[in-house]
């Protein structure tokens, strides 16, 4: 008896002849290959996907046991093996009953902390929490890295059009360049700095911060303090800083970085859109969250989305894939998604520690159309390698008075799938012809609120979950990060001060001798 992988495989042999646009011919083709959930709707109609090869995938699901652990995962078992935890971030949205970790229900202190943040959040918007000099808070500057940067970078950017706060700055490189740019045009008498980092040892976040407390001092002096916020749970390193412990909003070892735009790492989030429309956005994402729990694998969205990306990367040999938002909002969801699936998925080894024996997460990649379509498209219609796409694009766009530049957006999204799938085929010269038969998915909402930008990130992450669980490795840890951190602290003494490094290798030694001799 042949396994599932063997049996997709000679799928696509058999039907590789077949391309998309042949597909098209069966008039039901786009109503068995989309699915929704109230008004946002996932089109796959343009990949290669039959029905033989989605039972197929839909099977592989099953066998792989995606609905086992997904039930494990939102049931507090601890799913992150190689670090214990339990994988939690979905407590963070959740709307409905208790969640127990080691017995515990931990949904009493999930609300006191957003409360929490609500009182600060109204307080700093009101200016009833006031600056050193009694001034309202003009500006917020966030200072993170990771998880701690692009998720609320990314979500500040979606929702701009519900900014009402104060205006939101972000810094997260250790590069000088960026501190020194974001404060160069800010006054300190009235700004507020937040210091995203869980443990509050993250080298990168704390050398800015320290930096911004220098400037932050030269200003209002001893009363720096009240300009300062944490969203961290190392209580005593915080108060260390000078940051009242009031102050300080933490979050437990089951949210990872990347999973934590739900909680205290919202902030600035909240900051800018207030309680309200924050709440808007963690209810978007419940839903989606209910909606992987209980809808039947062949309509559910996180499940259909990840046996894309399967069928794409494992079965056809796809080893991009690029996420196109034809929204200037979703500016950063590209960046925000690298992260979220390569730093998940970007393993080699099963959760047993045994090589895995297929190609793991994808290079994911991409820009907002239509700007896209003036850089990088010339590869993805002509060049050698095929990138299936990954389209994202509102019906209704914020500003009434210019619905006329959507209508064009979206008329330039759907012809890059069509021109994705048809090509063309007869040209005057060869190098006029497109090959077509390039796979695309759409997804299709009615607008970009907080409720729905909820659900299109909670979608994201449990895709990245699903994918991760049929390939047998886990998505919750992040060890490649390590290695790098640790080098570079100990590289840090010979980069300050010249001397020997006969322990480097030839190639690293060379470097630090041009870099003191250029210093």
């Amino acid at each position: 008896m042949s396994d599932i992988w063997t049996d997709l495989s000679a799928h696509r042999s058999r039907t590789e002849t077949t391309s998309i646009a042949d597909l098209m011919a069966d008039p039901k083709r786009f109503d068995n290959f989309s699915a929704s959930l109230d008004d946002m709707l996932l089109d796959f109609s343009k990949t290669s996907i039959d029905k033989t090869a989605l039972e197929l995938l839909l099977t592989l699901a099953t066998d792989r046991g995606v609905a086992t652990k997904r039930n494990a995962m939102f049931a507090g078992e601890k799913i992150n093996i190689t670090e214990d935890r339990a994988v939690l971030h979905t407590s963070l949205r959740n709307q409905s009953g208790p969640v127990m970790v080691d017995g515990a229900d931990v949904m009493p202190g999930i609300r006191e902390t957003l409360d929490r943040m609500a009182t600060y959040s109204n307080g700093i918007r009101s200016g009833n929490i006031a600056a050193a000099n009694g001034a309202k808070f003009t500006d917020v500057v966030n200072i993170g890295i990771g998880g701690s940067d692009l998720g609320p970078v990314m979500a500040t950017l979606a929702l701009a059009p519900y900014h009402d706060g104060p205006n939101t700055h972000f810094v997260s490189n250790v590069d000088g360049a960026h501190i020194h740019d974001v404060l160069a045009g800010l006054d300190p008498q009235t700004t507020l700095v937040l210091v995203a980092s869980k443990t509050f040892t993250t080298i990168e976040t704390l050398t800015n911060a320290n930096t911004a407390v220098k400037w932050l001092k030269a200003a209002v002096g001893d009363d720096f303090g009240k300009h300062l916020a944490a969203l961290s749970s190392a209580v005593e390193k915080t108060s260390a800083f000078g940051i009242d412990p009031a102050n300080v909003f933490g979050f437990e070892d089951w949210v990872g970085g990347r999973y934590s735009i739900w909680g205290p790492i919202g902030l600035p989030l909240m900051l800018a859109i207030g309680p309200d429309d924050f709440n808007e956005f963690l209810q978007g994402a419940y839903e989606m969250d209910r909606h992987f729990q209980t809808a039947p694998m062949s309509e559910n969205l996180p499940i259909l989305f990840a046996l894309i990306g399967i069928w794409h990367n494992n079965i056809c040999g796809y080893a991009t894939r690029a996420v196109l938002p034809y929204d200037q909002h979703l500016l950063r969801l590209p960046a925000y998604l690298q992260q979220l699936d390569m730093e998940s998925n970007g393993k080699r080894v099963a959760t047993d520690g045994t090589p895995l024996t297929r190609n793991s997460g994808p290079v994911v990649w991409g820009e907002p159309g239509t700007n896209g379509q003036h850089a990088f498209y010339q590869l993805i219609h002509q060049g050698t390698s095929v990138i299936p796409c990954e389209f994202l694009i509102a019906a209704q766009a914020h500003e009434p008075e210019l619905q006329h530049h959507n209508d064009l957006l979206v008329a330039n999204c759907l012809a890059q799938s069509e021109a994705l799938m048809l090509g063309r085929q007869t040209a005057p010269t060869e190098h006029r012809v497109f090959i077509g038969n390039r796979p695309s998915t759409t997804l299709m909402y009615r607008q970009l609120t907080p409720r729905s930008f909820g659900r299109i990130v909670a979608l994201y992450e449990h895709r990245v979950f699903v994918e991760g669980a049929i390939w047998g490795l886990n998505s919750f840890d992040q060890w490649g990060v390590e290695l790098g951190k640790e080098l570079a602290t100990a590289m840090l003494p010979k980069v300050q001060t010249a001397g020997e490094n006969a322990d480097k290798d030839w190639s690293t030694a060379g470097l630090l001798t041009a870099f003191h001799a250029l210093k």
